[in-house]
C-alpha cells in the first residue's frame, strides 16, 4: 500500500513536469521607441568694427524639452568710411566792384581781405595790362608789406625763382596797395603762357620778417599778348 501512494505521487510530479515544459513561451510586447528631438539652427548675425573681435553671442533660449540649439555666428565687418580729407582752399571769388577775393585761409593768420582786380596780366594787351593787389594785415606789429611773384610755364611746369617787386602801399584804411604792370615781369623768366603766382610778406618797422601768407599759386595766367 505504501509503495502504491510513492508510485501515484511519483506520476503527478512526471505528469506536471510535462504540461510544464508544453507550455508557450510568454511574448514581450516591444517597447515603443520615441523619436530624438530635431536640434535647433539658430543663425545669428553680428555686426563688428573691423578692429574688434567678434562678439560672442548667446544662444536663444529654448524649451526644456527642445535639444540644446546649434548656434552658428555669422560676423560682417563694417563698412570702413574714407577719412575725411583737409579742406582746401577755396576757388577765388568775385566781390562787389569787379573784386576777385582771396580765399581767407591763404592768409596763414597773417592777412585778410586779400583781393586784386583780374586773373589775367598780359605783357603787351591793353587790356590786361594791369591787376591791383590789396591786402590787410591781421597782426599790429606788420607795418610793411612786400610783394613777392614768380612765373611758372604752364606748357613744361618749370618754375622761375621768387621776384620782389616791392613795398606795398599804406592805405588810411589799413590795408596796402600795389599795381602790377605786365611789363614788370622779370625779362628772364617771360614765357608766352605761364602762371603768375603771388605771396605776401609782412614786415615789422625794422624790416624784420613777421608773417608771411600762403603762396598763392595758378589763379592768375600771364601771357604776352591778348588771351
Amino acid at each position: 500500500m505504501k509503495m502504491k501512494k510513492i508510485a501515484l505521487l511519483l506520476l503527478v510530479l512526471v505528469l506536471t513536469a510535462c504540461t510544464s515544459a508544453t507550455e508557450a513561451p510568454q511574448v514581450v510586447a516591444p517597447t515603443e521607441v520615441l523619436p530624438s528631438p530635431t536640434p535647433v539652427v539658430v543663425v545669428q548675425t553680428v555686426l563688428v568694427e573691423p578692429t574688434q573681435a567678434p562678439t560672442e553671442v548667446p544662444p536663444t533660449a529654448e524649451p526644456p524639452t527642445a535639444a540644446p540649439p546649434v548656434v552658428v555666428t555669422v560676423v560682417v565687418e563694417a563698412t570702413q568710411v574714407p577719412p575725411t580729407s583737409a579742406p582746401a582752399a577755396a576757388a577765388p571769388t568775385e566781390s562787389t566792384g569787379g573784386l576777385i577775393t582771396v580765399d581767407p585761409i591763404l592768409g596763414a593768420g597773417y592777412f585778410t581781405d586779400m583781393t586784386r582786380t583780374g586773373n589775367q596780366l598780359s605783357l603787351r594787351c591793353q587790356l590786361y595790362k594791369e591787376i591791383t593787389f590789396k591786402v590787410k594785415p591781421l597782426v599790429d606789429t606788420i607795418t610793411q608789406v612786400e610783394f613777392y611773384y614768380r612765373i611758372v610755364d604752364r606748357t613744361t611746369g618749370t618754375p622761375f625763382e621768387w621776384q620782389n617787386r616791392g613795398k606795398m602801399i599804406p592805405e588810411a584804411d589799413g590795408t596796402f596797395t600795389l599795381v602790377f604792370n605786365g611789363e614788370q615781369v622779370n625779362a628772364d623768366s617771360r614765357r608766352p603762357n605761364a602762371w603768375f603766382d603771388f605771396q605776401f610778406i609782412g614786415l615789422s618797422k625794422t624790416g624784420g620778417v613777421v608773417g608771411r601768407s600762403e603762396k598763392i599759386e595758378k589763379q592768375i595766367t600771364y601771357t604776352f599778348e591778348c588771351p
